[in-house]
C-alpha cells in the first residue's frame, strides 16, 4: 500500500475527558476516494473521532496525520493550509441564523481571501442547484425544514471544493424519506467531486448507500471493520447484535442491509 494514498492515518488514539476514556488506542486509515462509515452505540466516540481529525480536539495520546503530515508536528499556518482541504457537515448544520443563505454559503470563501462578487455568485448558485435549493439565496436558515438546512449545511461544505468531507450524522432527526433523500444526495455528490469521506451515522440505509468501508468503533476502538456483508456476519457478538436490533429499530429491511446487498457504496 502506498503512502501516497493514505488521506487519514490515525495510531494509538487516547482521548479522555475526565475520568470517561473515549479512545483507547484506537487506530485507523483511510485512503484517497474511501467512503467509509462510522457506526457504534451512543457514546461510543464516534463524533469525538471527526472532530480529532479536522482539528477540533487535540488528542491525549497518539498521531493524526493527513495527507501524509503528523498535525502535531505543524505550525498552525501549516495546519490551517490542510483544514481548508476538509471540510465538515456537522449533524446540527450549524448555520448562522443572522445570515441569509448566499452569505452562510459565501463565508468559507470569503475567509480564504475570494472577494469577487460574481464568482461568489457564481460558486453559491451551482452548490444550492447542487443540493436541489436552487432560488433560496435571500432566505434565513429560519424559513427553512430540517431536511432543507442539512441539505444547506452541506452545500456550504462543498463551496470551499474539499478533498475530504466528514458527516457528523447527517440523516438525523429527518423522517424516512428525507432521510433517503439526504443519502441519495450525498452519494450523487460523492461521485460528482470524487471526494473521500468519513460518515457517522446510526442510519443503517444511509450506510449502505454511501460507504464500501464499515468501522464499528466499540471500547475506544475500531472492533470490526470490512464490507456490510462482512459486518453483519462479523465473528464478533456484540457487533452482529447492534446491526440485528438496529436493523429492527429502523424498519429496515434485511435483504438491503444484510448479507447479499448492495454493499459497494457505488450504485
Amino acid at each position: 500500500m502506498s503512502d501516497s494514498k493514505i488521506l487519514v492515518e490515525v495510531k494509538g488514539l487516547h482521548k479522555s475527558f475526565g475520568p470517561l476514556k473515549v479512545m483507547d488506542g484506537l487506530d485507523f486509515t483511510l485512503l484517497r476516494g474511501e467512503n467509509v462509515a462510522i457506526l457504534g452505540q451512543s457514546g461510543s466516540g464516534k463524533s469525538v473521532l471527526l472532530k480529532i481529525i479536522i482539528g477540533l480536539l487535540e488528542p491525549d495520546e497518539g498521531e493524526v496525520s493527513l495527507w501524509g503530515r503528523s498535525i502535531a508536528e505543524l505550525e498552525d499556518a501549516e495546519l490551517n493550509v490542510l483544514r481548508r482541504k476538509m471540510g465538515m457537515v456537522f449533524q446540527s448544520g450549524a448555520l448562522f441564523d443572522s445570515m441569509t443563505i448566499f452569505d452562510n454559503l459565501a463565508f468559507p470563501l470569503m475567509e480564504y481571501g475570494v472577494t469577487d462578487e460574481e464568482k461568489l455568485s457564481k460558486v453559491v448558485k451551482e452548490r444550492l442547484d447542487w443540493v436541489n435549493l436552487s432560488g433560496i439565496e435571500d432566505k434565513f436558515p429560519s424559513e427553512l425544514s430540517g431536511g432543507m438546512r442539512k441539505r444547506v449545511a452541506l452545500a456550504r461544505t462543498l463551496a470551499a471544493d474539499p478533498e475530504l468531507i466528514l458527516y457528523d450524522e447527517p440523516t438525523t432527526g429527518l423522517d424516512p424519506l428525507t432521510s433517503r433523500k439526504i443519502s441519495s444526495m450525498i452519494h450523487d455528490i460523492d461521485r460528482r467531486v470524487k471526494s473521500t469521506s468519513i460518515v457517522v451515522t446510526h442510519d443503517l440505509d444511509c450506510a449502505r448507500k454511501v460507504a464500501g468501508r464499515w468501522c464499528y468503533l466499540s471500547g475506544g476502538r475500531i472492533l470490526a471493520e470490512g464490507t456490510p456483508d462482512e459486518l453483519f456476519e462479523s465473528d464478533s457478538e456484540e457487533v452482529r447484535s447492534f446491526l440485528r436490533d438496529i436493523s429492527v429499530n429502523q424498519g429496515t429491511d434485511s435483504q438491503a442491509t444484510g448479507p447479499g446487498a448492495i454493499t459497494s457504496g457505488k450504485e
